[in-house]
């Protein structure tokens, strides 16, 4: 199975920057990695806190598409209990004839306390909504019968779709896990794919393999297959061509994304330790992640895919700004150059043709002596007049 790379967009922003500034480089990474050949990148929906600020992953997604050629772009997540899961849908199939089938849509509750709090939801409400309205979105994506639902947040009336998916049969469908079961449940019951957030910190580690279990025992109860392909698990990393380089880069905003979490953000689920930079590298580095360079990142990935007990589909590295714009590139230049061939067929067959040439090179070299020689010997028996011996 070849492993697909790409990545996952919150993004993180410091409160104190030009967010129009910020917005831009956010494109324009999307951009650096589609000419790199990455293959996925998932946009976030938030809406307090300060850091993470794309309100719409849809429109983020349509101005990426703009700028892009190839690399396929993915809603990371909607949080499905915010809205009226008719809109969504067709905002959706929207989105996949404009982009030409390269949209790819993720569900999730709601990272955020105070997002949900604004529309007087409580934690507690959102994986039943987002169940809740999960099975309505799915059934306008898979039929053409109208659907009634009637709820204490939602009505809906002989409600279906009059624009039908470009792609055949649907897009990608994924449903974000952290700790809880219930992401994998409900991929399992839809035939979904999962993002595993926050997969390489030690509450993911411990769950990888048990959400894959999970959702291998929901999907056959509903009559559907579970497909390691569809599962992405989101990592933390910045390379660099040196561990040293790599950890001087990160001085630039590794604190403020600590702090985030630490401090702002009502996630729990995220926490990290760290109270100066270099107890934060350590944190990373310290099986979680790499801060450091391309061979770390290798060793780190093959880790997941032991931990995952069977393999994964894609990696998605997280977008978190701990390192200057300029640099960010160059950590997924490194990573597109160096780290991806390494599981995939490509960079394999490299490798192999490498070493057949290397154990070939003296006997192969040796005759090529032997025929320059014998050319100049024909050359010379030639200029004598003489028939070539």
């Amino acid at each position: 199975m070849k492993l697909r790379f790409g990545t996952f967009m919150a993004p993180f922003h410091p409160p104190g920057h030009n967010p129009t500034v910020s917005l831009e480089h956010d494109l324009d990474l999307i951009a650096h990695m589609d000419r790199l050949g990455f293959d996925e990148a998932w946009i976030g929906e938030h809406h307090s806190a300060g850091s993470e600020i794309i309100a719409s992953p849809e429109i983020f997604i349509m101005a990426a598409a703009e700028r892009t050629q190839s690399i396929r772009l993915g809603t990371g997540v909607v949080s499905l209990p915010y809205h009226n899961p008719l809109w969504v849908a067709e905002r959706m199939v929207l989105l996949d004839h404009l982009t030409r089938g390269r949209v790819m849509f993720g569900v999730g509750p709601g990272a955020l306390p105070t997002d949900a709090a604004m529309l007087g939801l409580e934690p507690s409400q959102m994986r039943p909504l987002l169940a809740e309205y999960m099975d309505i979105v799915m059934h306008l994506l898979t039929s053409e019968e109208p659907i009634s639902h009637s709820s204490e947040h939602l009505t809906l009336t002989d409600a279906r779709l009059h624009l039908r998916p470009y792609s055949d049969p649907l897009f990608d469908v994924a449903v974000a896990a952290v700790a809880s079961p219930a992401g994998a449940q409900l991929a399992g019951r839809h035939g979904a794919g999962v993002l595993s957030l926050g997969a390489t910190l030690a509450i993911g580690m411990d769950v990888l393999a048990h959400h894959w279990t999970i959702q291998e025992e929901t999907a056959a109860l509903h009559g559907r297959v579970a497909d390691r392909d569809k599962w992405r698990l989101v990592g933390l990393m910045h390379l660099a061509e040196t561990e040293e380089q790599a950890r001087r880069d990160v001085e630039y905003g590794i604190e403020q994304w600590f702090h985030y979490f630490q401090d702002v953000a009502a996630f729990p689920q995220m926490a990290v330790e760290g109270t100066n930079v270099q107890e934060m590298i350590d944190f990373v580095n310290n099986g979680l992640g790499v801060v450091g360079t391309p061979d770390m990142m290798v060793a780190q990935i093959e880790e997941l895919l032991d931990q995952s007990n069977g393999g994964f589909g894609a990696y998605l590295a997280l977008a978190h700004n701990w390192a200057n714009p300029e640099a960010s590139k160059k950590s997924f230049e490194l990573l597109a150059r160096h780290v991806m061939p390494r599981f995939q067929s490509s960079g394999g067959g490299l490798l192999e043709a490498a070493q057949r040439a290397d154990a070939a090179r003296d006997r192969l070299a040796e005759k090529q002596l032997v025929a320059v020689d014998e050319a100049a010997q024909r050359y010379e028996a030639e200029k004598e007049g003489a028939p070539a011996g």
